[in-house]
């Protein structure tokens, strides 16, 4: 029997994830997108802005980023419901380092390993105590919030300095001239250092599952787990590997948010979780575990983002907000139900 590691992917491993059924929920959510789009465009004019859609990239950015990591373990047939707490602490563990006197780059570093940490801890109690996936990043969720509570007193981390705020602020191609009062006028706002940066994270990540033998494995891991483990496949290592990934990019995004606020706030990132979940599950990825793409998640997350963007412009309320994408995500669950129905 083969090992299944060098021989090419046996279609039980790929095919769910790019099976006709895949392509045809990944269509249906392009033209939701489009028809979120024109829906808004018409409400406003001002929705088609150059800045709106810069806004909507750095709204998005973080959304995508979890929802890769989210795409990953959702494949595996698990669940992470400790992204957005994880979020939190990573961004307060960056700030902390900046405040040590370490440069900005290896200080959010630290944060990023601060994620990793916490996802490789869901990885070792899932696969070794063989607590399920809900119970165990249920329980991370509540670690990571009350750790980032209590290192700050539940109080802001302030005056992190202009370099903490060039991630999620600075643009690449930005034009500025000065003008004859002095003052500077933004004559290409350019494009967001995070929308670059969720850019190359989606590549990266999809190039992993489709090219890679771990990628592969991620799948064979959640269409069949038994008949991927007589495979030779490792699957507690793939299942380790999927949550420090998922941890890992919610530290990251940690890093982005705070960075965009120039602040780290122990508080932030709640429900994060969901936007994560729904942008993948929109996207095509099948909680059943086996199904997924990065692109239909990077379609999900701009679908969530879009969405809240186009409600904020239209005046709708925080609270009805939270309403509309509370049946977004029993709406996406449901269309996924209904896919895997024989």
């Amino acid at each position: 029997m083969s090992s299944g590691v060098s021989e090419p992917a046996p279609s039980w491993v790929t095919g769910g994830a790019f099976s006709a059924v895949s392509s045809l929920h990944r269509l249906s959510a392009i033209l939701t997108l489009l028809l979120l789009v024109l829906g808004f465009s018409l409400a406003s004019n001002a929705f088609l802005s150059v800045n709106n859609g810069l806004t909507i990239l750095l709204q998005t950015s973080v959304i995508g980023l979890l929802g890769i990591g989210m795409t990953m373990v959702i494949i595996t047939g698990g669940i992470d419901l400790s992204v957005g707490s994880v979020l939190a602490l990573s961004g307060v563990m960056s700030a902390f380092a900046v405040k040590a006197g370490i440069p900005v780059i290896p200080a959010m570093s630290v944060g990023v390993l601060a994620g990793a940490a916490c996802g490789a801890f869901n990885g070792v109690v899932i696969t070794k105590f063989r607590i399920p996936p809900f119970v165990a990043t249920l329980g991370m969720m509540l670690i990571a919030r009350g750790l980032a509570l209590q290192l700050t007193g539940a109080a802001p981390i302030s005056q992190l300095g202009e370099a903490f705020g060039r991630l999620g602020n600075g643009a690449l191609f930005r034009v500025v001239e000065m003008q004859p009062n002095g003052f500077p006028r933004v004559v290409f706002p350019g494009i967001p250092y995070p929308a670059i940066l969720l850019l190359v994270v989606a590549i990266g990540a999809a190039y992993i599952l489709r090219r890679r033998a771990i990628g592969r494995h991620i799948y064979a891991t959640g269409s069949n787990e038994e008949a991927a483990r007589l495979s030779g496949v490792r699957v507690d290592r793939t299942k380790l590997y999927a949550y420090t990934m998922s941890g890992a990019l919610a530290g990251l995004a940690g890093n982005v948010l705070m960075s965009r606020l120039v602040t780290a706030q122990p508080s932030e990132g709640v429900m994060y979780e969901l936007d994560a979940i729904a942008a993948a599950v929109i996207g095509g990825a099948s909680l059943s575990g086996g199904v997924g793409a990065i692109s239909g998640t990077m379609i999900g997350a701009f679908i969530i983002g879009i969405l809240r963007n186009g409600l904020n412009m239209a005046g709708v309320s925080a609270f009805i907000q939270q309403i509309v994408i509370g049946f977004v995500v029993i709406g996406a669950v449901w269309i996924d139900q209904m896919r895997n129905r024989p």
